[in-house]
């Protein structure tokens, strides 16, 4: 089984004004601690997706095999993951099936899907799936139509229905993370609280989940 560091940032292209931006905000997550990165644009075309993801690889990764170095996540995208040489997929609930990503990425990338009610968490459990997601835990502004909020007892319930690592998303902050790990993550995803002075901010979420 394999483990998820406490803080998953994920890189949301929407967030940034040019390619550059985005990279150097990755790059900054790598040196305040973070060693797995999601990579999100839910509105680019495949080419620039592809450029600002092979970007993202070359500012994050040395290009020499170390286990310390940060993983790269494709959200989405399992013939991008292929193309850009990264680490793993996540994939939604209407997104490709876990198993068809499978088969694309093979075994040995990490596979991750998005669920929002128990329901939808013991279909994905039954999957090849390496984590799971679950959320989201609070309001968020991140998805113009997000599901309906879980709550920290959507993330006990979570928990208690999968032993494979779970990943809590959804308005999470360095003010309630400490809440979100203790009702049972393994892991929190952030996007928002994480754009300002990324590298310390990275670091704050380190002590505050140590």
């Amino acid at each position: 089984m394999i483990v998820v560091p406490r803080l998953y940032p994920i890189v949301d292209a929407a967030c940034f004004s040019s390619a550059e931006d985005l990279a150097d905000f990755a790059e900054a997550l790598v040196a305040g601690g973070c060693t797995l990165l999601q990579y999100r644009n839910k509105s680019g075309n495949g080419r620039g997706m592809l450029e600002q993801a092979r970007e993202l690889r070359r500012r994050c990764r040395t290009g020499v095999s170390d286990p310390h170095e940060p993983r790269l996540i494709m959200n989405d995208r399992a013939d991008l993951c292929l193309d850009a040489e990264f680490d793993g997929v996540h994939v939604g609930q209407e997104d490709l099936s876990p198993e068809s990503v499978r088969k694309i990425i093979g075994p040995d990338r990490w596979l991750g899907i998005s669920t929002h009610n128990p329901e939808q968490l013991q279909e994905a459990d039954r999957t090849s799936a390496d984590y799971l997601a679950i959320g989201p835990v609070f309001s968020t502004s991140s998805k113009e139509k997000p599901d309906p909020v879980v709550g920290l007892e959507g993330v006990r319930r979570a928990r208690q229905l999968t032993r494979k690592p779970l990943v809590a998303i959804g308005g999470i902050t360095r003010a309630n993370a400490f809440s979100v790990i203790e009702a049972g993550a393994d892991s929190v995803a952030v996007i928002s609280d994480l754009l300002r002075e990324p590298r310390k901010s990275a670091e704050e979420f380190f002590r505050i989940l140590r």
